[in-house]
């Protein structure tokens, strides 16, 4: 069969948008008609060269939602016509960390930046014969995907796409640093660097955690007044002021007790261990460039003031039982994910779910077309979207 997906060739690059062969799944896989699929700036790093792959060409993505097509042999969790949301770490079951319940370490995650599948061998070739990769083992940029069943968490059919799909990355990351990782505790003081589509679902995290105080720092103006509806209760504009003296003043000389970093530039990471108080946690979220060695940050202080510095990778979840909850939790009302739908494109955006506390379809802020993929990702680099969602018809 054939499918139409944005691939990386060249880093640096805009993706190219053309038609490619695609294999029949294989014993254990899925095939999956894509419907939805953020635009995450994990593919970017990988677009722009700052996260070496194993190979080129490839197909990136992989905050995507779908419905399954076809089921290979011996798959017996999922059905055609199930929705299913896709997991950018599989979780193989059997390791110490996924018996642990720690899938999110899963030593299958060595291979998601490989290209091939988990047996090696690839499903996707180009019109000149080559192999194309796929990018954490979906290349979800795509209008199909065959994936791992392992690689794939059922929903409920009642959830839009463009929300489900921001649950197989960015709101599971961001919820889960706050509530799994850091476990941010109530009457607590928060900080957040960094409010794009990360950084607002720690927020969310947060104050569903019962923090007092949620200081969220951005230099776009819009993205801080978002941040206010998703539950920061201070802003600051680090373009305009300095941000460890605005967060001291904010805390009576004394620093937050959590500060999450979600921009993935040691500057910021430095902020953010600065503007911690005495035995506070720094947690860092985002990737930093493979080409990054080293922080800026004082050993001597990391011992005198007893401050825990942490890294998180898909908020420290099991996503098998973290997906189905969060989007309960927005069924509920508890998450957001409604209303910041501000302009569309080539296609037609379903009608949002409204009110709640923990927002979904908020983070939405654009759909795009395949074709306009590197127009989205422009769009996030100008920070005009907490999100972009590629929407398939």
């Amino acid at each position: 069969m054939k499918t139409r997906a944005a691939v990386s060739y060249q880093p640096g690059e805009p993706l190219v948008i053309e038609e490619l062969e695609m294999d029949e799944p294989k014993a254990g896989e899925v095939l999956v008609k894509v419907k939805a699929v953020g635009l995450c700036h994990s593919d970017y790093h990988v677009m722009a060269g700052n996260r070496p792959v194993g190979m080129r060409p490839m197909v990136l993505g992989h905050e995507g939602a779908g419905i399954v097509e076809k089921v290979g042999a011996g798959v017996t969790r999922f059905k055609t016509g199930d929705h299913v949301v896709l997991m950018f770490i599989p979780s193989c079951g059997k390791c110490q960390y996924c018996v642990s319940g720690m899938t999110h370490a899963c030593v299958w995650a060595i291979n998601i930046s490989k290209g091939p599948q988990l047996d090696g061998t690839f499903r996707l070739r180009n019109k000149k014969g080559q192999d194309v990769g796929q990018f954490c083992l979906l290349g979800a940029f795509s209008e199909y995907v065959i994936a791992n069943e392992n690689s794939l968490c059922a929903i409920d059919t009642s959830y839009s796409f463009e929300s489900a799909c921001l649950v197989g990355c960015g709101v599971t990351g961001g919820y889960g640093a706050a509530v799994n990782r850091a476990k941010v505790t109530p009457g607590s003081s928060v900080l957040v660097i960094g409010v794009g589509g990360l950084g607002m679902n720690i927020v969310q995290g947060a104050r569903l955690c019962g923090a007092a105080k949620i200081i969220a720092v951005d230099v776009v103006t819009k993205k801080l007044e978002w941040a206010r509806s998703f539950g920061a209760t201070h802003t600051i504009d680090a373009g305009k002021e300095d941000v460890v003296t605005r967060v001291m003043e904010m805390t009576n000389g004394v620093g937050v007790h959590f500060a999450f970093e979600a921009i993935s530039d040691p500057k910021t990471i430095a902020q953010a261990f600065a503007a911690t108080a005495k035995t506070g946690s720094i947690i860092v979220c985002g990737l930093t460039p493979s080409t990054v060695d080293s922080l800026p940050i004082s050993p001597l202080q990391l011992v005198l003031m007893q401050k825990t510095l942490m890294g998180t990778i898909y908020g420290s979840s099991n996503a098998q039982v973290e997906i189905p909850k969060i989007l309960s939790m927005y069924k509920g009302g508890q998450i957001k994910l409604d209303e910041l739908v501000t302009r569309t494109y080539a296609l037609k955006i379903l009608s949002m779910y409204k009110g709640g506390q923990i927002k979904l379809d908020e983070l939405v802020t654009r759909t795009y077309a395949l074709d306009q993929i590197n127009d989205g990702y422009a769009d996030m680099n100008a920070g005009l979207n907490i999100r972009g969602v590629v929407r398939f018809d």
